[in-house]
């Protein structure tokens, strides 16, 4: 190992070792190295701060542009389980799943799992707090993902019973027990201000939002998450949608996913052509199926 190598993974140890509970560089690491000796053998001092405070200065805006991001990230769970306990679990959460891509993006990849993992995060509203998260992360995917080239007439002509029918990369569904999409919309339609008073007011009108939200009696919704012209937008399915396209997306074949689509449902036998027409005719036009 070559002694930059050496040196830039040392350096990163040190800068990317979570703070302490005051947002300090602790003066020992997990793993018993001492910071105030680490920094000491390559950063030299000045006469305003002592290597370890020039490392620190790194090691603090490092974490801080993480909180940041995730904070960004996530204002609906944020306003679902609180700011305070939000503050700890961004931390705490960041701490056990540090950033391992290149981008920032994927801060909040495993943040599903993590949950299911640590309940105490999750009461008393688990299932909102989920639904929430599954909702903040489809819209992030959404987003990011890519976009394929689209069907066109020849494509669409040789479509059979038999054919796999592929959906955009960008494109999410999810099943959820609360309307936490429109809970989402008018969270961010809350606009603060420099104003203190104004501050004060756009948080009560959050936290009435979500307790109402919270008093509602669950239900099953359906709902794509998906892209146009570099905005996301949901959109509500019906029950027959939603197992429709999650055959297609599992790879099921044409034929198979419209039976798996059909099972039980309250569609009358007469009107599932047409109603297999009007759907594909909308999903194409949302530009969804891709070669």
């Amino acid at each position: 190992m070559s002694e930059l190598l050496e040196l830039q993974r040392r350096v990163a140890a040190a800068i990317m070792h979570p703070l302490t509970r005051n947002e300090t560089m602790p003066r020992r690491r997990r793993d018993g190295v001492s910071n105030t000796s680490e920094a000491a053998t390559y950063i030299k001092p000045n006469d305003r701060l002592s290597s370890f405070e020039r490392l620190e200065i790194y090691n603090r805006q490092y974490w801080f542009r993480l909180y940041s991001c995730f904070e960004e990230d996530f204002p609906g769970l944020k306003a679902v389980v609180g700011a305070q306990k939000f503050e700890l679990l961004m931390r705490d959460y960041l701490t056990d799943c540090p950033s391992q891509s290149f981008t920032l993006r994927n801060l909040g990849s495993r943040l599903e799992s993590w949950l299911l993992e640590h309940p105490e995060y999750l009461d008393p509203r688990r299932q909102l707090v989920l639904d929430m998260c599954r909702l903040e992360w489809a819209h992030i995917e959404a987003f990011d993902e890519a976009e394929n080239p689209l069907l066109d007439a020849d494509d669409l002509a040789t479509i059979d019973e038999h054919s796999l029918l592929h959906l955009q990369p960008y494109l999410r569904i999810l099943e959820l027990q609360y309307p936490v999409e429109d809970l989402l919309i008018a969270l961010r339609s809350e606009s603060g201000s420099g104003d203190a008073s104004s501050n004060n007011a756009s948080a009560a009108r959050k936290t009435r939002r979500v307790r109402r939200v919270a008093a509602l009696e669950p239900e099953h919704i359906f709902l794509a998450v998906h892209r146009h012209e570099n905005s996301v937008y949901y959109k509500r399915l019906d029950r027959e949608d939603y197992l429709l396209l999650k055959a297609l997306l599992s790879g099921a074949s044409l034929g198979n996913a419209i039976e798996t689509a059909f099972v039980d449902s309250v569609i009358p036998e007469e009107d599932r052509g047409r109603w297999l027409q009007q759907i594909f005719t909308s999903w194409s036009a949302l530009g969804w199926f891709t070669r």
